[in-house]
């Protein structure tokens, strides 16, 4: 079967690797689904924190139909899987990750898409120059902003700041600081690109804390044209 009929899933945050991989398998795969993990009350995604129905407003801006099942972070791996399983009977057989260089995530979504009976790509693993990706993420038109941070790396003011080539100048002077926030030092939500057929426009939201992280709590959006 040629790639572009199998059927895959995206492994989605509603941030920047999420999209960009996407981007890139959409000429190799047919997607299908995205794969949202969220809290067991349903609110928030287990990744970074938005709120569930904010992404489903995203899936609905990019036209493609998103599941998102509860989890704890105990039952995380279980329900994964039984999520994978239940796509795998609607014929999907690829998943595809937007890991780039974290080697027990890379295992991880390898052991569970292999146990599950599917492939995992990674189409962005193992870029070593992360200017490269974030350049790509903007010069095909991808818009994000910031979401959440840590609050012992990056302080509260990053949060709402679009990923532009100001943020890609001011972030790299920042020592320790990964640029691409593989470290978990800071994560976005997408709101327009080439995998969009609408673009999300942010009417309220603010900023709050939780724990170790600050989060832009994004509380109602809007779609419109592109």
């Amino acid at each position: 079967m040629e790639k572009s009929k199998v059927k895959t899933f995206v492994s989605w945050s509603g941030g920047k690797d999420a999209a960009l991989s996407y981007y890139r398998v959409m000429g190799d795969f047919h997607v299908t689904h995205l794969l949202n993990m969220v809290a067991e009350d349903g609110r928030i995604s287990r990744s970074h924190g938005i709120r569930t129905d904010i992404l489903r407003l995203q899936a609905e801006a990019m036209g493609i139909t998103i599941v998102q099942p509860r989890s704890s972070w105990e039952t995380y791996e279980a329900e994964f899987k039984k999520t994978l399983s239940g796509l795998k009977g609607r014929g999907v057989e690829v998943g595809i990750f937007g890991d780039i260089d974290l080697e027990e995530h890379r295992e991880w979504v390898k052991r569970v898409s292999r146990e599950s009976g599917m492939e995992a790509v990674l189409p962005l693993w193992g870029e070593k120059k992360r200017e490269n990706l974030i350049e790509e993420l903007i010069e095909t038109g991808f818009e994000a902003v910031i979401v959440a941070i840590k609050k012992n790396v990056l302080g509260p003011e990053w949060l709402g700041r679009r990923i532009d080539y100001d943020f890609v100048k001011d972030i790299s002077k920042i020592k320790g600081v990964d640029i691409s926030g593989e470290g978990g030092e800071y994560h976005t939500f997408v709101v327009s690109g080439p995998i969009f057929k609408k673009r999300i426009n942010i009417l309220k939201s603010e900023k709050i804390t939780r724990d170790r992280h600050c989060f832009l709590d994004i509380l109602e959006c809007e779609l419109t044209e592109k």
